[in-house]
């Protein structure tokens, strides 16, 4: 009798373990956050809705993205480097919160380069010149030498003290060698929208931030900063053959988890993004926000995040770029 009721007490020992290990599911088994640290309708944002409701579809859980905006992306960013390493939480980064910002607050409360472990670098975000649909400047040669005739006169939005913005101007005006006052900005889209009602006379801008202002002719494109014209934009010629030549700036759209984050979900998680990257729909509201599909590896975003971390270390060192 006792050895039937340990026989018996062993088969419900082992059926409760099967039913616990069944209960937990394969990842993933409950919805996935995406902390986004900039503000809901910027070129990242904008973005990141379009392919995580793809990727959601093939993970069979909803990506819910959680916009935490404040400092330059500072607390988004603290907020994804001190999650759960369990694949439950992503950070949808732009480029300056891995390779700018670390330069220009010294004092962040994470290391860019070691409390976030690489998933992808899924798209990258192409920008242009903006000013004022109403505008007097026609060509991006026009702004330029209004800049020169006026010199510290006009003004420029940007999302912020050392947003990409910021850096873009900053380095439009050095190659150009204009004075232009920085107008910042609590976000990108606020940038642009102060474009749009003439509070400032120009702004570089993620394409997927303006894509409505210019749709709805507010503001009017001078040119994008691409190496060629983009199909989206045919008649909108690039700052290189405006006359500022070798003038090229993108953004990202990168993908991050917090370290630690096991490999196989770092794979599941990055071999979703490049199979909704695939796909045609997906594809062509991307392309219509102005973004170039990539979808690297975990590794290639980890090799560029390093060399661009460096590039804008010297950047802002040369430009005397300090935080507020």
């Amino acid at each position: 009798m006792k050895k039937i009721t340990h026989r018996l007490l062993a088969a419900a020992a082992i059926l409760a373990f099967a039913a616990g290990v069944h209960g937990q599911g394969a990842y993933p088994n409950k919805p996935i956050k995406m902390i986004i640290p900039l503000a809901a309708g910027s070129a990242v944002d904008n973005a990141a809705r379009v392919l995580t409701q793809k990727m959601s579809l093939g993970l069979g859980q909803n990506i819910v993205i959680e916009n935490i905006t404040g400092s330059s992306g500072l607390i988004g960013a603290d907020r994804v480097a001190k999650a759960a390493p369990d694949g439950y939480t992503i950070g949808g980064f732009n480029d300056s919160i891995l390779t700018m910002v670390p330069h220009i607050f010294p004092r962040i409360p994470w290391n860019a380069l070691t409390d976030f472990d690489p998933l992808s670098l899924a798209a990258t975000v192409e920008w242009g010149l903006v000013v004022k649909a109403d505008s007097p400047y026609k060509t991006v040669a026009d702004f330029i030498a209004a800049a020169k005739a006026a010199p510290g006169k006009l003004n420029y939005s940007s999302g912020g003290n050392g947003s990409p913005q910021h850096l873009a101007m900053a380095l439009f005006a050095s190659r150009a060698g204009i004075e232009a006052l920085h107008v910042p900005y609590k976000g990108a889209t606020p940038a642009a929208v102060a474009v749009a009602a003439g509070e400032v006379d120009a702004s570089l801008q993620g394409l997927g931030t303006v894509t409505s202002l210019i749709q709805g002719n507010k503001v009017r494109l001078l040119a994008v900063t691409t190496e060629k014209r983009l199909a989206q934009y045919p008649n909108v010629p690039t700052v290189d053959e405006s006359g500022l030549k070798n003038f090229f700036f993108n953004s990202w759209f990168a993908m991050v988890v917090p370290t630690g984050t096991p490999k196989d979900i770092v794979e599941r998680l990055n071999s979703e993004m490049r199979k909704a990257l695939a796909d045609p729909a997906t594809r062509d509201k991307l392309v219509a926000l102005g973004v170039t599909l990539r979808g690297s590896s975990a590794q290639e975003l980890g090799t560029a995040t390093k060399a661009q971390f460096e590039m804008y270390r010297k950047l802002i060192q040369d430009n005397n770029i300090k935080s507020d």
